[in-house]
């Protein structure tokens, strides 16, 4: 087999994807995980009308509960130029295995291999690499890309930018509750890690998007349930972790930053029509509060009526992330 640090596009093993023919996947054996003992796997997704530009590539890091299904997010930046690819972390969405538990990991950094790894063999292809990551995924990018550019300067100068897709950057909980919370799951989670986490439910998220309930999006519901993965307090001891250095003015991107959020949230509600123009999953105010920290240059747009997952958004709201995330990238562009 090639030698992981010689991999590129080329060589890999590419088959069709689930999302059809303009989609196919690979899978990229990584080293072994601390949390498994065994040898997991992430899976790279490209857009097979991705050509060679001078644009950078763009890699879609997703969420927890989560994996890449949105094909019209690689629609619209096939129609700009940008070469589109997406990575299903560890134990997520099309590189579970069974007898896996879902998403988890006792320590986020466990994710940097992948992104690592990815972001080479983009890299060689394409030049550049912009990485655009949601919810989980926008908590790990910006601790990853500030533990590059500690660490490995010549992988971090291969990123050019990164957009944050409603980061998870603190606990969408009201601080009374959650200043006397986090040392007892710290503790406890160090002790008994797969202990389940009760409630935390995504149910109101789900129905809101899926096009079986009152959204218009079609996804495999079983690497995305509508009420979300069971979670273990290990794992929630590691957001708390990673979050840390974010709220101790720490983690620093090194690169231009964007963070779409929505104008608004509506938490621990029921599903009614508003959440469809809300975040329903975190707290906005909170993303606000920490986004602008993550780098010299950065900047926060606020979608109006966006839904978590803001490319999931109705159509007015969704086409202002989109006008938002061309325009930032044509000034990073300009900017070369």
């Amino acid at each position: 087999m090639t030698q992981r640090n010689e991999i590129t596009v080329h060589s890999l093993d590419w088959k069709p994807d689930v999302l059809g023919d303009n989609f196919e996947q690979a899978r990229l054996q990584l080293a072994k995980d601390p949390d498994s003992g065994k040898h997991p796997e992430a899976v790279l997704v490209r857009d097979v009308r991705s050509s060679q530009s001078n644009l950078p590539a763009v890699l879609w890091v997703h969420g927890m509960s989560d994996y890449f299904f949105q094909s019209h997010v690689a629609d619209e930046f096939h129609e700009h130029g940008y070469p589109f690819y997406a990575l299903d972390l560890r134990r997520c969405g099309r590189a579970h295995k069974k007898g896996q538990r879902w998403h988890f990991t006792l320590d986020m950094r466990r994710y940097f291999e992948e992104l690592t790894l990815a972001l080479r063999i983009l890299a060689r292809e394409h030049g550049s690499v912009v990485v655009l990551a949601h919810s989980t995924g926008g908590l790990i990018v910006p601790l990853w890309a500030d533990d590059l550019r500690r660490n490995s300067p010549d992988d971090h100068a291969l990123i050019k930018g990164i957009e944050l897709n409603s980061p998870w950057l603190d606990l969408q909980f009201p601080s009374w509750m959650v200043k006397p919370l986090k040392p007892v799951l710290k503790s406890v989670g160090a002790i008994f890690p797969s202990l389940p986490l009760p409630g935390g439910s995504l149910g109101t998220y789900g129905t809101s998007i899926h096009d079986a309930e009152h959204g218009e999006w079609s996804f495999n519901t079983k690497w995305k349930p509508l009420d979300g993965h069971r979670k273990y307090v290990g794992w929630i001891r590691a957001v708390i972790k990673a979050q840390e250095p974010i709220h101790a003015g720490k983690i620093d991107t090194g690169v231009p930053t964007l963070t779409l959020r929505s104008s608004h949230s509506y938490l621990n509600q029921k599903y009614s029509p508003a959440a469809d123009t809300a975040d329903t999953v975190l707290d906005v105010e909170q993303i606000q509060r920490w986004a602008p920290t993550l780098a010299d240059d950065a900047r926060v747009e606020v979608i109006d009526g966006a839904r978590h997952d803001v490319f999931l958004s109705e159509r007015h709201a969704r086409e202002a992330a989109f006008k938002a995330t061309f325009a930032w990238l044509d000034g990073l562009n300009r900017a070369q």
